[in-house]
């Protein structure tokens, strides 16, 4: 499927379809005048033999004009064979009679000299047998001889005309397409050089979101609209690091402003006189304050921060992670770590991580919670399950929504915000894995890191 989409999204990239556009129309033009460079051709060089027909037949008309084509009666009805007159023969002699006379039947044939001369009383009949269509170019004139009118007939070979036309279509058949090769690679280079900016526009931009703002795309010395669109990319990159700086700073002072004083309040219930009053208060400055941590985390999640990666075992860190998490006396918390599970990443993140979903499963469990390590497939697999109710499969995917909680979780647990489980998929996400809610529990992948 997967090779079906990039095949697609090849076929249709700009490149390929300009390519494919500027083939197509030099391909109707050319073909358009091949074919009426073939037509144009054929016209002219069949109206010059059209014309030399006639040239040749206006040439022989006086010497047609001795010749005497009678019709034989009684014991001359019998044809005698057709009697060859030169033509270089002198018009006195053709006058005698003598040579220049040739006794046929009514519509025979009386042939000069030269094979592409005929003399007839039956035009069509003659032409017919003696002119192929398509082979010949015929022409007649009318000539009165001494047995009454006549039709002098030339004709011209149409084998040069024939021959005229291969040596085009040899000419045309390779010639066509090899031209059309030499404008697609053309195009394909001067299109790909074209957008060679853009291509580099793009990678610079996908590294820029990766890693640094502080980036800037190149741009084309040619002052074009590609140059145009670098320039605008630049401000408008330029503009996003100034916001991204500025809610840097607001997270930064946020946290400072926020941690501090909860901190005291906090501070002040734990010390004051034990009270009804006092334990209630002293639970709500601990939501602000879960609340209050977890903003942050979304929005340092959410500016994009560059991740700082390292080398780390991710049982150890979801060992210490599931023991730090939050306690329900009958809950027990069991561990099923697989020894040796690097990959990279951060220590903190993914602390965070393994303790909102090992929060999540002791506040659901009935009795126990298993958090399980282990190397699969070339993928570190984190998998943290509980003997609770569950999650309904239509629900499954909802649950990593921000603020979002199922009514059964409002109804047990009034503290919790519905940001755990989002700021667990953030990280995962963040860390190129995933977390999907399995048939057993949460199950986050993560790639494995190659030694």
């Amino acid at each position: 499927m997967r090779r079906w989409e990039g095949a697609v999204a090849g076929l249709s990239s700009v490149r390929v379809r300009a390519t494919a556009a500027a083939t197509l129309v030099v391909a109707l033009a050319l073909g358009l005048a091949a074919l009426i460079l073939v037509l144009a051709l054929r016209g002219s060089l069949v109206s010059s033999a059209d014309a030399e027909a006639v040239k040749k037949a206006t040439a022989v008309a006086p010497y047609a004009e001795t010749l005497e084509v009678k019709r034989a009666d009684g014991p001359e009805a019998a044809p005698t064979p057709a009697k060859t007159v030169p033509l270089e023969q002198g018009k006195d002699d053709l006058m005698q009679g003598k040579e220049g006379e040739v006794r046929l039947s009514d519509g025979k044939v009386v042939r000069l000299a030269d094979p592409d001369l005929l003399i007839t009383k039956k035009k069509v009949a003659a032409a017919e047998g003696w002119a192929s269509p398509g082979e010949y170019a015929v022409a007649g004139v009318e000539v009165a001889t001494a047995a009454g009118p006549a039709t002098v007939l030339a004709r011209v070979s149409l084998n040069t005309v024939q021959q005229a036309l291969g040596t085009l279509y040899q000419t045309l058949l390779p010639g066509v397409p090899a031209l059309l090769v030499v404008v697609a690679g053309m195009t394909w280079l001067s299109v790909g050089r074209a957008l060679a900016p853009v291509a580099a526009i793009r990678a610079k931009v996908a590294d820029i979101t990766a890693r640094d703002l502080g980036q800037r795309v190149p741009v084309p010395s040619s002052k074009d609209e590609i140059a145009a669109l670098a320039t605008t990319v630049n401000g408008t990159l330029d503009r996003l690091e100034t916001a991204v700086e500025r809610h840097k700073r607001f997270v930064a002072d946020a946290a400072h402003e926020l941690r501090s004083p909860i901190a005291t309040l906090r501070a002040r219930l734990e010390l004051a006189e034990p009270s009804e009053l006092t334990r209630e208060a002293l639970a709500d400055v601990e939501r602000l304050q879960s609340l209050a941590a977890d903003l942050l985390m979304l929005a340092k999640l959410d500016a994009g921060e560059p991740l700082r990666a390292a080398e780390l075992d991710l049982g150890q860190v979801a060992a210490e992670a599931a023991l730090r998490a939050r306690r329900r006396p009958e809950v027990r918390v069991e561990l099923d770590v697989e020894p040796d599970v690097v990959l990279r990443g951060s220590s903190a993140h993914l602390d965070r991580l393994v303790t909102n979903l090992a929060d999540n499963a002791v506040r659901h469990a009935a009795s126990t919670v298993r958090v399980r390590v282990a190397a699969e497939d070339e993928e570190a697999v984190l998998e943290v399950s509980d003997d609770g109710p569950g999650i309904p499969q239509e629900q499954r995917e909802a649950v990593f929504g921000r603020f979002t909680r199922l009514d059964e979780a409002r109804a047990r647990d009034a503290g919790g915000a519905g940001l755990g489980l989002p700021i667990a998929r953030d990280i995962a996400l963040l860390h190129e894995g995933s977390l999907v809610y399995g048939d057993r529990g949460f199950v986050a992948r993560f790639p494995l890191h190659q030694v």
